[in-house]
């Protein structure tokens, strides 16, 4: 009868311990095959998004045409690799429809910052570095200021296509986010007259009054028209 028992009792021992070197198994797999796909998607190229802000603003600086664009550059992508932002360019072609046919050539002038008085309500800008590469990772969005020049060239009333693009180090296709400007007669006029002091004219695409009106279609309109 003893010997009965100690024979089961083995028995029962083995198929535990079988079990568990099963458990084990799996377990070291998994963890193993877990490992690989972290490594996998750290070494994997960060997907970059733009985004476009609700408010862009222009202005004119005596001939010259000024654009000041504020874009979003991030990843919500964890990799050990970060994204190189190598240029940025700026394209605005009028509509048929507008008075002057003359497309203007943007060029990406410097990267700034906005200061703001709060006694004057006056909004300025300064400049805080020349256009050069720049770096974009999970932990470090980016973003920048950035002004873009047409030389001799000034905004007429009607409708713009308008794009921005970023171009990526390597073969990688660059990013790129469109979007339209209405300019009235009345916001054309108020930045040609704001030319001899500087002045900084803001547009947006959010407006709530002008959300119910297929006329703008999401375009950036300034917010007096």
């Amino acid at each position: 009868m003893g010997n009965s028992d100690d024979g089961a009792a083995a028995s029962q021992r083995s198929r535990s311990d079988a079990v568990h070197k099963w458990v084990a198994t799996v377990a070291g797999v998994a963890a193993f095959a877990f490992s690989l796909y972290n490594f996998a998607e750290l070494q994997k190229k960060p997907e970059i998004e733009l985004t476009l802000p609700h408010l862009m603003r222009i202005g004119v600086m005596g001939k010259d045409a000024h654009f000041y664009v504020q874009p979003t550059v991030s990843t919500r992508v964890k990799t050990q690799d970060v994204e190189v932002i190598r240029e940025a360019r700026f394209e605005l072609t009028p509509a048929a429809s507008v008075a002057s046919s003359k497309r203007p050539i943007f060029y990406w002038k410097e990267v700034g910052v906005w200061n703001f008085d709060p006694a004057s309500e006056w909004l300025s800008y300064r400049w805080s570095g020349d256009p050069a590469p720049f770096l974009v990772s999970q932990d470090k969005p980016q973003q920048p200021i950035f002004l873009f020049q047409a030389d001799n060239w000034s905004f007429e009333p009607g409708r713009y296509e308008g794009s921005l693009q970023l171009s990526r180090a390597g073969a990688r296709n660059p990013l790129i986010k469109t979007f339209c400007i209405l300019l009235s007669k009345k916001a054309a006029d108020e930045i040609r007259g704001g030319a001899s002091k500087g002045g900084i004219y803001f547009f947006r695409n959010d407006l709530p009054k002008f959300g119910s009106s297929g006329k703008y279609s999401d375009c950036y309109v300034r917010e007096t028209d």
